[in-house]
Protein backbone atom coordinates (compact mmCIF):
# COMPACT_ATOMS: atom_id res chain seq x y z
CA UNK A 1 0.00 0.00 0.00
CA UNK A 2 3.01 2.20 0.17
CA UNK A 3 2.70 3.05 -3.64
CA UNK A 4 -0.77 3.91 -3.74
CA UNK A 5 -0.43 6.85 -5.50
CA UNK A 6 1.54 5.27 -8.39
CA UNK A 7 -0.31 2.73 -8.64
CA UNK A 8 -3.83 3.99 -8.87
CA UNK A 9 -3.24 7.96 -9.20
CA UNK A 10 -6.71 8.77 -11.05
CA UNK A 11 -8.89 6.79 -8.74
CA UNK A 12 -10.29 8.47 -5.81
CA UNK A 13 -12.73 5.50 -5.09
CA UNK A 14 -9.90 3.14 -4.77
CA UNK A 15 -7.69 4.87 -2.34
CA UNK A 16 -10.57 5.43 -0.23
CA UNK A 17 -11.48 1.27 -0.07
CA UNK A 18 -8.08 0.95 0.26
CA UNK A 19 -7.78 3.50 3.31
CA UNK A 20 -11.17 1.90 4.63
CA UNK A 21 -9.70 -1.71 5.15
CA UNK A 22 -6.11 -0.53 6.04
CA UNK A 23 -8.37 1.68 9.10
CA UNK A 24 -10.34 -1.03 10.01
CA UNK A 25 -7.30 -3.75 10.33
CA UNK A 26 -5.70 -0.56 12.60
CA UNK A 27 -8.97 -0.31 14.54
CA UNK A 28 -8.95 -3.64 15.15
CA UNK A 29 -5.30 -4.51 16.09
CA UNK A 30 -5.50 -1.22 18.19
CA UNK A 31 -8.80 -2.81 20.20
CA UNK A 32 -7.04 -6.31 20.80
CA UNK A 33 -4.10 -4.82 22.08
CA UNK A 34 -6.01 -2.56 24.10
CA UNK A 35 -8.18 -5.01 25.95
CA UNK A 36 -8.60 -8.40 23.79
CA UNK A 37 -11.48 -9.18 22.30
CA UNK A 38 -14.10 -11.59 22.76
CA UNK A 39 -14.52 -14.38 20.51
CA UNK A 40 -18.06 -12.85 19.09
CA UNK A 41 -16.27 -9.38 18.74
CA UNK A 42 -13.08 -10.75 17.09
CA UNK A 43 -16.04 -12.79 14.69
CA UNK A 44 -17.60 -9.16 14.21
CA UNK A 45 -13.84 -7.65 12.92
CA UNK A 46 -13.71 -10.31 10.96
CA UNK A 47 -16.99 -9.79 8.93
CA UNK A 48 -16.54 -6.31 8.76
CA UNK A 49 -12.85 -7.03 7.90
CA UNK A 50 -14.18 -10.09 4.64
CA UNK A 51 -16.67 -7.17 3.80
CA UNK A 52 -14.10 -4.27 3.30
CA UNK A 53 -11.81 -6.38 1.32
CA UNK A 54 -14.37 -8.11 -0.40
CA UNK A 55 -15.80 -3.78 -1.91
CA UNK A 56 -12.40 -3.16 -2.84
CA UNK A 57 -11.64 -6.48 -4.62
CA UNK A 58 -15.10 -5.64 -6.34
CA UNK A 59 -14.09 -2.10 -7.06
CA UNK A 60 -10.89 -3.41 -8.41
CA UNK A 61 -12.74 -6.50 -10.93
CA UNK A 62 -15.26 -3.49 -12.14
CA UNK A 63 -12.66 -1.26 -12.99
CA UNK A 64 -9.30 -2.25 -13.38
CA UNK A 65 -7.66 0.19 -11.33
CA UNK A 66 -5.67 -1.92 -8.52
CA UNK A 67 -3.38 -3.24 -11.52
Amino acid sequence: MNDLRSRVPGCIEHERLEFDLLELRTRGQYLQRLRGLTRQEQAEWDRRERAALARLVDHEMEHGCGR
